[in-house]
């Protein structure tokens, strides 16, 4: 029978001996893996935990942390996984905001909070899966019916808000990735993304749907990522941009390491750069580069096949399986091709919205301005993102509905400009911003990450401006030793504005 709740998965996942969870030196088979979830799942049952309870995870990539998981699936709580990388103070938001009644962590993390959560009374801190339990849970506030997590992510406030994911979202997100990207259960998957990001939590649900086996790794260096693909033989491997270019910029030990078990990689958190695309490829020209598109509000909507990347090597993709992906103008009506609109998403990976925010929840989860025959009126996911599509159905990013830079009258995509810095060669990485300008409305800024022996800047502007119109030329270049980025591994993008727009201020 097919699951139904997020804990299913782990009944029919592997037989009890095979590996499912390898952390350093430690390996988890799957009859661990339930056996260490059903004892933490009947502690949290002992304590009190009811049905729509949250469960806060803040724990480092680790076996624990899968297991908490799945434990607070099967006790029937919604999990909230914490990224170990926040301060106290946005921990403290995290928790106190989604009401948990329970924080699931270890003590050097609790340490850390340095009594930041103190005046949280009713919560209940377990630092270990097993240990002497206080006093009962006392209720939370109810949670919708078929809540399975809460993600944070960025607001436009500053505070992170939180994301409603059902069951059956990341049931389907797991079915639809496992179908176009053919995993099989004797796939090894390398995790190097955090499981607060519903990017690296797809893995996980993933590997465990298929009783495949799954390699956790917080990497230093580009180096360790390579050393751990050669060394457990991995298969396949997901990462953001960020990845990409430490892999081939800043890994000296891929050129001689044995990955020709690796059969496929995937990218989404942001588009790649041509130039990392083709060094990407150079250096594993046996491996599919899958190349996709999501937001955590829909998980993913679009994936590129690998054979259409160098038809299409700018393109996001089409339509992921079980899903309908459309543009539509600003004026309402359906985009035709060629012609930019707001990528609106379809299918059963739509998020159930916002946790605690009704008005950002209808915003983003519209009414379905194009029923499918027959069919009543749903929600669809909104995205705030531009896009073109082709005769094909395929998919270009253009930009972000709130983050278009307007200059001098033209509304100008970031993407773009980045695409053209990074096809000049004379950098690692780039970020385009838009700073206040009393003449110009905004002026294009970039903040780069120069290669070793770069041109100056005055050739890599002469070399934009062949390639550029006016208006989307950079009026500055500013270089830096790296980019910084959000713990999920994009470019944090409201640092950069924010850091330089207070400097002019």
């Amino acid at each position: 029978m097919a699951p139904t709740l997020l804990h299913h998965l782990l009944e029919g996942a592997g037989a009890d001996d095979s590996p499912a969870i390898v952390e350093g030196g430690e390996t988890l088979t799957y009859g661990g893996l339930r056996a260490r979830v059903a004892a933490l799942a009947g502690r949290l049952a002992h304590l009190g935990l009811r049905p729509g309870d949250r469960v806060a995870i803040l724990l480092p990539k680790s076996i624990r942390e899968c297991v908490a998981i799945f434990a607070a699936s099967a006790a029937g709580g919604v999990f909230v996984p914490i990224h170990p990388s926040l301060r106290p103070r946005q921990v403290h938001h995290i928790v106190a905001d989604s009401g948990a009644r329970v924080l699931l962590t270890d003590a050097a993390h609790a340490a850390g909070l340095e009594g930041a959560l103190d005046d949280l009374s009713d919560l209940c801190i377990l630092d270990g899966e097993t240990g002497e339990d206080g006093a009962a849970l006392i209720p939370g506030e109810p949670a919708p019916e078929g809540l399975a997590a809460i993600l944070y992510t960025s607001g436009s406030t500053g505070l992170p808000k939180g994301v409603m994911l059902s069951h059956a979202n990341l049931i389907a997100g797991t079915r639809i990735v496992r179908t176009y990207l053919g995993i099989k259960p004797a796939d090894r998957l390398l995790s190097v993304l955090p499981f607060s990001f519903d990017y690296g939590l797809n893995q996980l649900l993933t590997t465990v749907e298929q009783g495949a086996r799954i390699v956790l790794l917080t990497p230093r260096l580009g180096d360790d990522v390579v050393r751990a693909l050669e060394a457990h033989r991995i298969t396949v491997l997901a990462g953001v941009p960020t990845l990409w270019t430490l892999l081939t910029r800043a890994a000296p030990h891929l050129a001689k390491a044995d990955l020709s078990a690796l059969r496929a990689i995937t990218n989404s958190g942001g588009s790649l750069a041509l130039p990392t695309i083709e060094r990407v490829r150079a250096r594993l020209p046996h491996t599919a580069v899958v190349l996709m598109y999501g937001l955590t509000e829909a998980f993913r909507s679009t994936y590129l096949p690998p054979e259409e990347i160098d038809r299409r090597p700018d393109s996001i993709g089409r339509a992921i399986p079980e899903t309908e992906i459309f543009a539509v103008t600003l004026e309402g009506r359906r985009a035709r091709p060629g012609e930019p609109g707001i990528l609106h998403h379809r299918g059963p990976t739509v998020s159930m919205g916002y946790w605690k925010r009704p008005e950002d929840t209808a915003r983003v989860l519209v009414p379905d301005p194009f029923p499918p025959p027959g069919s009543a009126p749903g929600l669809v996911c909104r995205s705030g993102d531009l896009v073109v599509e082709d005769a094909d159905g395929f998919f270009r990013f253009i930009g972000r509905e709130d983050t278009m830079i307007k200059t001098q009258g033209f509304r100008v995509s970031p993407t773009e400009v980045e695409a053209a810095l990074m096809e000049t060669g004379a950098f690692r990485a780039a970020a385009v911003i838009g700073l206040p300008d009393p003449s110009l409305g905004q002026r294009i800024h970039a903040v780069t990450v120069p290669v070793e022996g770069a041109p100056g800047t005055a050739d890599v502007l002469q070399r934009l401006r062949a390639a550029l119109a006016p208006h989307l030329v950079p009026r500055t270049i500013e270089a830096v030793v790296a980019l910084p980025t959000t713990p999920n591994g994009k470019v944090d993008y409201k640092r950069l504005t924010a850091e330089r727009a207070a400097v002019e201020i």
